[in-house]
């Protein structure tokens, strides 16, 4: 039988804390030592894992930075999720994909099917069209032991627009986490207590993340907008249970610190870069 993915996310997050890596993909941003182009990208991320593992157990690549370079671009994203899967990580594609019928019954099989293209443990949905677009992601999971990860109360500083209306009384975040539940439950398979769907909730909406956590007592929550989006530790943890249930996004705040871009070679940037880290897991393990 193959293992759960809501157990392996669990097992993960008890070995290494629950910081996710975020793979965001910035050339400008990466030193000029480890070479041009997307060359320097792949040397860069090699790099990133062998120094996260055993700091972190969980990355966050975001399709859409590796996609706009093209076929090398993606080819170079599965690579780096193989890497990935081959040092013990678990891999969440950030891709936010959401369609109908045999569109999302395709896209299901594309990224967690037996025959998928990427070696990925879960996936982020856009429910934006509805709860038939998720479900033959939610069938496809079941069966491989894989994740899903719905938007519900994002980050981004737009998130108001439309996830805050209301609808009889109710935030459409709310709408949306409530018609999750019953899915929730029914994807909550392994030892562990907590289910395969998670949510996108992000750490800039903690009293939202209380909220939504009373209504998904089993999901994970994935949760953006610590670091770089200037949300703090304790409100990134706002809504864990005993210390588990929430993954911690942080993407640029890992990946580029205050004065590694400058540094002259391998030594000088991963002193930089090792300190910031033991920083944001310090952080994070206080706010626990």
């Amino acid at each position: 039988m193959i293992e759960p993915f809501a157990d392996r996310l669990t097992t993960a997050i008890r070995q290494n804390g629950p910081l996710c890596v975020g793979f965001d993909p910035m050339i400008e941003n990466i030193p000029a030592f480890f070479g041009e182009g997307l060359l320097g990208m792949r040397a860069f991320f090699l790099e990133i894992l062998r120094r996260v593992a055993g700091k972190a157990g969980i990355i966050k690549p975001q399709i859409a930075l590796f996609e706009c370079y093209g076929l090398p671009g993606l080819e170079l994203l599965a690579e780096l999720c193989i890497a990935a899967k081959q040092a013990g990580f678990l891999v969440l594609l950030d891709a936010k994909r959401g369609d109908i019928g045999s569109t999302a019954r395709g896209y299901a099989k594309a990224y967690l099917g037996p025959d998928a293209w990427l070696d990925v443990d879960a996936i982020t949905l856009n429910p934006y069209m509805g709860t038939e677009t998720l479900e033959p992601f939610f069938d496809e999971a079941k069966t491989q032991g894989k994740g899903v990860i719905v938007l519900t109360r994002t980050s981004n500083p737009g998130a108001a627009d439309f996830q805050e209306l209301s609808i009889d009384g109710k935030p459409l975040y709310v709408k949306v986490a409530e018609a999750l539940a019953p899915f929730a439950r029914d994807m909550q398979l392994g030892q562990s207590t907590w289910s395969s769907l998670m949510v996108v909730v992000g750490a800039t909406a903690p009293n939202e993340a209380k909220m939504l956590r009373a209504i998904l007592p089993h999901c994970p929550f994935l949760v953006p907008g610590f670091g770089a989006q200037g949300a703090s530790a304790a409100h990134a943890l706002a809504a864990t249970i005993n210390g588990e249930g929430v993954v911690v996004n942080a993407s640029r705040s890992v990946l580029y610190p205050l004065g590694a871009e400058q540094a002259n070679g391998l030594d000088a940037w991963a002193k930089i870069f090792d300190a910031n880290l033991k920083a944001i897991n310090i952080e994070l393990a206080d706010a626990l």
